[in-house]
């Protein structure tokens, strides 16, 4: 993706020379926010910020109820800390306690419904996903506003998730499974207390800032970069500046083809009116993320374009930066299975993207 997103800003600049338009049209904003969000929560990974919540598994002996346990942690998680970051610390103990328990056959289609629980969870708040941060920011709704267009996908996606897994687990809705409280998480280091509660204040700094859309963004920003430079400096060397530049990247090229008449009143032309099926086949070919940014000057429909977006994941692994991480997270545990782990995405998921597609246009 970050190869794509350096060739498509290099050939832009070429279609239109580079100027100081170009600097000031890049939404430094939510690059700011982006990188914000991503050190902090990489301290939640690390301090395990979720370990009361994880450690209830241990307590669940039905394989329906565990499954639906990891599903919904990932589907009300997803809205407040991004759907990459629910998967990254909801699918390794997946695997784990899968493992353990010797229900490794259930492994392929319960990490789809966990992908899809990423994708519908996150799309109810303007900081559930990159590309819902940006079209926020970009647009100037309000956050009630915002949640109140997406709401009504949200809650069918957590209904239609439960029919899947009743459907998964038909067979046998008693199945059990047997584990211990040592499999699922980590203990809590009481001295460790400090960067916990340092974490939780930031974090509800920066929530703070993108619903108010405080002006002050920028004396935030310095501000959170300087608490993790003084108490915990490894975090920034931990962020995914490699989505940062991708943005930036694809922030110059939405920004270059903006400026070049003839490339701007096609797309002008093509996508308004169409946001809804634009957003959703570009985003297979360049994902949801960059899609956004590429789509957004030549909108008419921001409802559309959202409903296509958080949608747009559904359809293959490529449409969306989240599912991309799920599968390396499984590659690494079952290597030389990623085909089977594609496969089994695919189906399932398109067969949910058959049930809410047409739905989803009917509202829009």
């Amino acid at each position: 993706m970050l190869s794509v997103a350096v060739l498509a800003a290099i050939v832009s600049l070429f279609i239109t020379p580079p100027s100081k338009a170009l600097l000031t049209s890049i939404d430094w904003k939510t690059l700011a926010t982006l990188f914000m969000l991503l050190s902090v929560l990489e301290g939640f990974k690390k301090e395990n910020i979720f370990s009361p919540l994880l450690q209830r598994t241990s307590r669940l002996k039905s394989m329906k109820g565990l499954t639906c346990f990891f599903v919904y942690s990932v589907f009300f998680t997803s809205m407040f800390v991004t759907n990459d970051v629910s998967l990254i610390i909801f699918v390794p103990l997946t695997i784990i306690l899968f493992r353990a328990g010797n229900k490794e056959h259930y492994i392929l289609p319960v990490l789809t419904f966990e992908n899809i629980a990423a994708i519908r969870g996150s799309l109810l708040m303007p900081f559930g996903s990159p590309q819902n941060l940006f079209l926020f920011s970009q647009s100037g709704i309000s956050a009630w506003s915002f949640i109140g267009m997406m709401l009504p996908l949200w809650i069918f996606s957590a209904g239609l998730l439960y029919v899947f897994i009743l459907v998964l687990f038909r067979k046998d809705e008693k199945e059990q499974i047997l584990m211990e409280e040592k499999d699922v998480c980590q203990a809590w280091e009481k001295e460790r207390k400090g960067k916990r509660f340092l974490y939780l204040i930031l974090f509800g700094l920066i929530i703070a800032t993108i619903v108010s859309r405080t002006r002050f963004w920028p004396v935030v920003t310095v501000v959170v970069a300087l608490f993790l430079l003084i108490f915990d400096r490894k975090i920034l060397l931990q962020t995914d500046y490699v989505l940062l530049l991708t943005f930036l990247c694809f922030f110059i090229f939405s920004s270059s083809i903006c400026q070049n008449p003839r490339i701007s009143e096609f797309l002008k032309n093509s996508v308004s009116g169409h946001e809804y099926i634009w957003s959703i086949l570009l985003s297979q070919v360049i994902s949801n993320v960059p899609a956004s940014i590429v789509l957004w000057p030549f909108t008419s429909n921001l409802k559309a374009l959202l409903y296509g977006l958080d949608s747009a994941g559904l359809c293959s692994i490529i449409g969306s930066l989240a599912s991309v991480i799920n599968l390396r997270i499984y590659s690494r545990e079952y290597p030389g299975k990623g085909f089977q782990f594609i496969k089994t995405f695919t189906w399932i998921s398109l067969v949910f993207f058959a049930i809410v597609v047409i739905p989803q246009l009917l509202i829009i």
